[in-house]
């Protein structure tokens, strides 16, 4: 019997990528990967991963793909751990008549403003926002919410060209920059629309739902303002449980007023004392390894769950009793500088991995490259995962692995190492 596919719609190209094809090939379905760019992605030639060429940005060309994808075997299901590809996914699932999200509902949830406005008509609170189009729109937007806003585009992911901004002129500036962009770091036309929206000081976490189960509330750690840069995850939160509750409870009222409620859904909130806000609800498994980070406390593999849900299984996602706690830090530079040679990061890496916790030290860059301040999370130069029975164990392990690995870093005094 031919062996069925799982088709992907490109991929991130770190993190929980690779792993959709892992499992997909664990439950004995071929992984296809339809991308423009298979070189994008290491793992394809590493794992010997099936990749079919396709302009991705072009939904009839993937369903044209897929049809002739058909003539070699059956398709399970379609699906994208990329948030620039899951409406093309979704609606190639739908044309397939495979399992799938609604269509309109994530095209409506990718659009920021769009997104805003359903939520606070299904009585989801959310920050003060505006959509404008030009620089001078959205300084007159920010004179009417209050300095300081932040700017974004409408359509985006990973904190790209997101940005708190002070008064007009640095409003004025960023939009300028903003509205400029008709594409985004994939080369995906984009709309020049751009959100500009009040600040909110609250502490922030992401609530991970399935379907429409908060199955864990996590604590963000957030690098410098003015980008927002996620520099490191805590699962679960260490909060009071009705703290915990009323994140739970508002993200779940999102994902229902945004008319999802298959699969997974990543969603960010404030919170400031006992105002709990949506940031925004994104159609997709979370990033930054926060499924990996569920797997160790809770022993849900939430990448084989959106695997599942796409060929039409049971996904097996049901909270469970939490006995662990997980923290992830990512790796940073604070300056310009490059890393060390290959014997300087192994040695880095090997420190890393000794402290006490420690389940994973990564690079992402290889000896040499040069690095820089992030501004996104493609300024992530690696990361350590720790584990232990309270968080506060976790995240210091984390913290002390993580300075164990940044002696892989060099600032710039010199030429880098060959």
């Amino acid at each position: 019997m031919t062996q069925p596919m799982l088709l992907l719609v490109e991929s991130n190209t770190t993190g929980t990528g690779r792993q959709f094809a892992q499992r997909a090939r664990s439950r004995g379905i071929r992984p296809v990967l339809l991308c423009a760019d298979p070189g994008r992605y290491p793992y394809v030639a590493e794992d010997d991963v099936r990749a079919v060429v396709v302009d991705t940005a072009d939904e009839h060309a993937v369903l044209a793909a897929a049809r002739r994808l058909q003539e070699d075997g059956p398709i399970a299901g379609v699906t994208s751990s990329s948030e620039y590809y899951v409406a093309t996914a979704a609606a190639t699932a739908r044309a397939l008549g495979l399992p799938g999200p609604d269509v309109e509902a994530v095209r409506d949830c990718r659009d920021k403003a769009r997104q805003r406005r359903l939520l606070g008509e299904g009585g989801v609170a959310v920050p003060a926002h505006e959509r404008v189009g030009t620089a001078d729109e959205a300084r007159a937007a920010a004179d009417r919410i209050g300095c300081p806003v932040v700017l974004k585009p409408v359509q985006g992911s990973g904190s790209l060209g997101v940005r708190l901004c002070a008064d007009g002129d640095e409003v004025a500036a960023h939009a300028a920059v903003l509205t400029a962009a008709a594409v985004n770091e994939r080369g995906v036309a984009v709309p020049r629309d751009i959100l500009v929206e009040e600040y909110l000081r609250g502490d922030e976490y992401s609530v991970e739902v399935f379907g429409h189960t908060a199955v864990v509330v996590i604590a963000k750690h957030l690098g410098p303002l003015p980008d927002f840069v996620e520099l490191g995850h805590d699962a679960p939160a260490a909060l009071p449980e009705a703290d915990a509750a009323a994140l739970r409870e508002q993200a779940v009222r999102a994902v229902k007023a945004l008319g999802l409620g298959w699969g997974a859904a990543h969603v960010e909130l404030r919170m400031e004392g006992g105002d709990v806000r949506v940031v925004e609800v994104n159609p997709r498994l979370a990033g930054g390894m926060i499924p990996e980070l569920v797997r160790h406390v809770l022993g849900i593999d939430l990448v084989d769950g959106q695997v599942c849900a796409a060929v039409g299984a049971d996904p097996a996602v049901t909270p469970q009793a939490i006995s662990r706690t997980a923290a992830i830090r990512f790796l940073t530079a604070d300056r310009r500088g490059f890393l060390g040679d290959r014997i300087g990061t192994e040695r880095a890496l090997a420190a890393a991995r000794a402290v006490p916790h420690t389940e994973t030290a990564v690079l992402y860059r290889a000896p040499g490259e040069p690095v820089e301040p992030a501004r996104d999370f493609r300024g992530r130069l690696g990361h350590v995962i720790a584990t232990a029975d309270d968080s506060a164990l976790s995240g210091g392990a984390a913290e002390n692995a993580l300075r164990e690995l940044a002696g892989a870093l060099h600032p710039t005094t010199g030429e880098s190492p060959a």
